[in-house]
């Protein structure tokens, strides 16, 4: 018998720990072959993202709290009612009494950079995949491995290609938070209704207006699902983020737990939560119709100063 053979029996029949497929080597080599030579490209993506990163919190910071909410309550009214922006804007001010205001905003910068990436990179992902059945194929098994893998992994090549700080943990959140974005978009175009396809085709719609026309507005609630979903897993990828020095929420909770500081810990897992909440019901606001069944500028501050004018030109004309 051969050598190699009777390692593999003893491997697997007997338990022993020998390494017949050296993986680990494996991809040590190839991740160290590429930190040698593409190192200043991963440093160049690095640029644009920490200029958005920067500017979104830097604006943020910059905003009087009492207007932030103001925009906040504004927004929440315009799509999901009063209700709603009077809620997030009390979810808010609990959150700037807990002393967690400023680290509150850098949290939702980087949640907010990540999702945006998630919807640059995933949407046209999900309609290639949608579109295509190779495509599908292709990424499919790519993107279970993406949602199966634990979330710390992700942290070692990510530290290997980008070091760390904030821009690592923006593309660390964005791997952890696209694959959901990929698959509803590819999972609600797909459902669109075949009588509704072949009306848009008998009226002589190309393929791409009937992507556009036709596909994506029917398929919307269905994407905004998956765009909430990434925003839930980036929230909850910022605890995980903090352990390669980035700040905000994820950063209290993680000094909460090396100073067991079971205060600090819990504002900052407070803090995660409500903005969990609030960015939540304002996305599922945006993908549900109204029930009133009024148009989108027929409700909320838009339609209130619409109506206000139509008041003011009726009595000007009597």
């Amino acid at each position: 018998m051969t050598p190699w053979i009777s390692d593999f029996l003893n491997w697997l029949f007997r338990g022993q720990s020998t390494e017949l497929i050296p993986v680990a080597d494996w991809i040590a080599a190839l991740v160290n072959w590429v930190v040698t030579n593409f190192r200043w490209l991963f440093q160049l993506i690095r640029w644009p993202i920490g200029a958005v990163l920067n500017g979104i919190e830097d604006f943020f910071l910059w905003l009087p709290p009492i207007l932030f909410l103001g925009i906040l309550g504004l927004i929440a009214w315009q799509f999901g009612g009063r209700r709603l922006a009077w809620g997030s804007m009390a979810a808010l001010i609990f959150v700037g009494l807990m002393g967690a205001w400023r680290e509150s905003m850098t949290t939702l910068s980087l949640v907010i950079t990540a999702v945006v990436l998630c919807i640059v990179v995933g949407l046209p992902l999900g309609i290639a995949a949608a579109r295509s059945h190779r495509v599908e194929g292709l990424i499919r098994p790519i993107l279970d491995a993406m949602q199966t893998l634990p979330a710390f992994v992700y942290l070692v090549p990510v530290v290997m290609l980008f070091g760390t700080g904030k821009v690592p943990g923006v593309i660390v959140t964005f791997i952890f938070a696209v694959p959901p974005l990929i698959r509803l978009t590819n999972i609600g175009i797909r459902q669109v209704s075949t009588e509704a396809v072949e009306a848009s085709l008998a009226f002589g719609s190309t393929p791409n207006q009937m992507l556009w026309d036709v596909q994506i507005p029917l398929a919307m609630p269905t994407i905004l699902a998956g765009v909430n979903q990434s925003i839930m897993l980036a929230l909850s990828m910022v605890v995980i983020a903090s352990l390669i020095a980035v700040e905000g929420l994820g950063q209290m909770v993680n000094r909460g737990i090396g100073r067991l500081d079971v205060g600090l810990a819990a504002v900052g897992g407070l803090g995660i939560v409500v903005l969990a909440v609030v960015l939540d019901r304002l996305t599922q606001a945006m993908g549900n119709p109204p029930k009133d069944g009024l148009t989108w500028n027929e409700r909320g501050p838009i339609g209130a100063i619409r109506s206000l004018l139509n008041r003011r030109q009726v009595s000007a004309k009597a």
